[in-house]
């Protein structure tokens, strides 16, 4: 490769290399604030959730299993702020009908 085309090149994997160090990576709240959460339980496959207040920032809906082989609809609009208890997740995911975008904040 000419060398004039080579450092034509450079700059922009400069940039790339910024711009992808640059991008967030999500938190471990664990790692981040050890003095306020605790790992209770660890799994590849499911997550413990605190208590929390979900917020819906847009409209969103999925289907669930009923538990009887049926199918049932969770439907959420905008603004909506729902309470949920501590729970796991894990297994099946839910059919999502329409993306959501929540903002949860757990409670200790």
């Amino acid at each position: 490769m000419p060398a004039n085309k080579l450092l034509s090149i450079v700059p922009m994997l400069l940039l790339a290399a910024v711009v992808g160090a640059a991008v967030p990576k999500p938190l471990d709240p664990v790692l981040v604030a050890p003095h306020m959460y605790e790992l209770v339980f660890k799994n590849d496959k499911v997550r413990v959730h605190l208590d929390r207040v979900m917020v819906y920032l847009q409209s969103c809906a999925w289907l669930e299993d009923d538990g009887a082989g049926g199918k049932q609809m969770q439907l959420f609009k905008i603004g909506d702020a729902v309470w949920a208890p501590a729970e796991t997740h894990g297994g099946t995911t839910a059919d999502v009908v329409q993306e959501c975008k929540i903002l949860e904040i757990e409670l200790l």
